[in-house]
């Protein structure tokens, strides 16, 4: 019986008690998992800046923006396969949830072998479709092919840190998160320092060590969630579930994928300023997405905090848990403001050497073109990842064609006319443009909700 009872106080549900208390709860163990897979791939950067040099920096750098358009729909279609999970695990439903379960992990293992063979055979023509400098065409190749061999590693993780979380579970996936981070870095010193590996050494470690979190992952829900004990005939594809799973998942990769599409642009817009630049965007990117971490881990958390309160009918409470993860979000964006301003160019010296005056000026001037905006980078996180916890994650697609279009302009227009200094605009512009679609799609969402609710009591 205790053991029974342990197993269940390992899940959360997030239907009753203090939203705010909730939230923060569940927030805070994900800020520290985003944290460290931040500091993974910060140490790729480090290591490789310091030891490699600016040019193999630049060459990480490059494949930035092509990295996150295919790891970003691997992870979106994770955390949308998550979400009828936590729907049936709000509604007390366990034959459907174990289904869906099985039904999402086939669909996952057919989409890691697709999209493993299909980026690797396209590596180079994208990257030199996207003007990837001379100097460092070599180099980027070298590590994003890796990358992107390394998917099914990606899909793995992803996919069972999305069913935990969806049982209320943020802290075991940081457990693995943390342990896979300090291998990353032993790894990179390894296979970039002492084996001499170059920029494919930083990749191999990136994706060994995602691997690792997610068969620590497996083992862990094997061992402490029955309720994820799949039986035969839940591990068959079938109408009722691919269904809902593609209308949910697929969506929100593509959401990342959109939004990716007008960082290619900016990016290649970028790689015509040169090495330089790109290298300056390089280290102020791995700041700005370090600093966001907290808008990522609270964007996960009403992901959750959605679909379990959908799931069981509790519309009244989304309006609240929404009223004070915003708090939350504005409170820690005038703290990170805070640190940019103080700080911002010691953080940047982490990355390049100090006499590297001209580049660190603009990491800099970089990182507080972003994070000025970060209030609206909160509202984008929160807003949408709940509508998509709901159920609706169509309007993540929409909303990143508004990402998108942004920066599409900020490279083809401001970039031109203005150089390195419109760049630093391109992530506030965007996620002006999210925000502006994001806030109407909410209510629109919470009306249409009401409604089909309504009509279920008759």
């Amino acid at each position: 019986m205790e053991n029974t009872a342990k197993k269940k106080s390992l899940m959360k549900d997030m239907t009753q008690g203090s939203p705010m208390k909730l939230i923060l709860e569940f927030t805070l163990p994900m800020i520290f998992g985003f944290l460290f897979q931040q500091f993974y791939n910060m140490a790729d950067t480090m290591i490789v800046g310091r030891f490699l040099g600016v040019h193999a920096l630049a060459s990480v750098g490059a494949t930035g923006s092509v990295n996150f358009c295919v790891i970003g729909f691997c992870m979106g279609v994770c955390n949308g396969f998550a979400i009828p999970v936590a729907q049936k695990f709000g509604a007390k439903d366990e034959k459907r949830l174990r289904a869906f379960v099985g039904n999402s992990a086939l669909l996952a293992a057919i989409f890691a072998l697709v999209m493993t063979v299909l980026t690797v055979i396209l590596c180079r023509p994208i990257l030199e479709f996207m003007n990837t400098p001379s100097d460092i065409v070599d180099g980027a190749y070298n590590y994003i092919v890796v990358i992107f061999a390394g998917i099914p590693a990606t899909f793995l993780y992803n996919l069972l840190a999305g069913y935990i979380r969806s049982l209320g579970d943020a802290k075991t996936p940081v457990v693995f998160l943390t342990i896979s981070s300090l291998l990353n870095i032993l790894l990179d010193i390894l296979l970039i320092v002492v084996f001499k590996k170059g920029v494919a050494g930083a990749a191999w470690a990136t994706v060994i060590s995602q691997a690792v979190s997610g068969v620590l992952c497996l083992f862990y829900v094997i061992k402490h969630f029955p309720i994820l004990r799949l039986k035969k005939e839940d591990i068959r594809l079938r109408k009722q579930y691919v269904v809902p799973l593609c209308k949910i998942g697929i969506p929100m990769g593509l959401q990342f994928s959109i939004t990716a599409i007008g960082s290619v642009i900016l990016q290649i817009a970028v790689n015509s300023l040169g090495s330089m630049a790109v290298a300056a965007v390089t280290a102020g990117s791995k700041i700005q997405m370090l600093l966001a971490c907290p808008f990522d881990a609270m964007g996960s958390t009403m992901a959750t905090y959605g679909g379990q309160n959908v799931g069981a009918k509790k519309l009244d409470r989304i309006g609240r848990g929404l009223k004070s993860c915003v708090i939350i979000g504005a409170v820690y964006s005038a703290v990170a403001l805070g640190i940019t301003l103080l700080w911002g160019k010691n953080i940047a010296s982490l990355f390049i050497s100090g006499s590297e005056t001209e580049l660190l000026e603009q990491v800099n001037l970089y990182l507080i073109g972003s994070v000025a905006f970060y209030i609206l980078l909160a509202l984008v996180n929160i807003v949408r990842l709940l509508i998509q916890g709901m159920g609706y994650s169509g309007f993540a697609i929409l909303a990143g064609v508004c990402e998108m279009a942004a920066r599409s302009f900020v490279g083809f227009v401001l970039v031109p006319a203005f150089g390195y200094k419109a760049v630093c605009l391109g992530n506030g512009l965007a996620w002006i443009a999210a925000v502006l679609f994001l806030i109407p799609a909410y209510f629109h969402v919470i009306k249409k909700l009401k409604k089909i609710f309504q009509e279920d009591k008759k």
